[in-house]
């Protein structure tokens, strides 16, 4: 089974949780750049942000060096922007038509993810989704994300074995 690790990472929380999944579960990783990022930081990027987010915005992404189409297992992670997923999610999730993969999703916010998850289920319909979470600031409590994390995608793979 081919496993990759989809995720945009604005601070670095993400990354963080989609780098600590892709090592236990031994998963290629893609990182979705925008051509064009949000560069406010403080109360700004929120309100910049959350712009994109209502407006419905799909930024232009940097090119991928490889193709999920090929993956049986995708683990697709985001921020939480205006209780949303990240705009990059949205230009990856037009750009590339996921449909048949087993897919598990996760978020990171500072403590409400709002319908984050439910809409990134809306978007992916035409797939199997395996399993969501959820992670409140992990870089500040890096140990207790890392465990959460890991044990998690080890779980998801364990049931996907036991089905298959």
């Amino acid at each position: 089974m081919k496993k990759l690790v989809v995720f945009y990472s604005f601070e670095g929380n993400t990354r963080f949780i989609a780098e600590n999944i892709a090592q236990e579960i031994d998963a290629d990783l893609l990182e979705l750049r925008p051509k064009k990022d949000v560069k406010s930081k403080g109360f700004m990027k929120y309100f910049w942000g959350g712009r994109q987010v209502v407006m419905k915005a799909t930024p232009k992404l940097e090119s991928f060096d490889v193709n999920p189409q090929d993956y049986d297992i995708l683990f697709i992670g985001t921020p939480v922007w205006a209780f949303s997923y990240a705009p990059a999610l949205k230009s990856f999730f037009e750009k590339i038509h996921l449909a048949d993969k087993k897919i598990a999703i996760f978020c990171c916010c500072q403590g409400i993810k709002g319908r984050a998850l439910e809409k990134m289920k809306e978007s992916l319909k035409k797939n199997e989704i395996i399993g969501q979470i959820d992670f409140i600031d992990p870089l500040k409590i890096k140990q207790a994300s890392v465990l959460k994390a890991r044990e998690w995608a080890k779980k998801l793979l364990k049931i996907l074995w036991r089905i298959e």
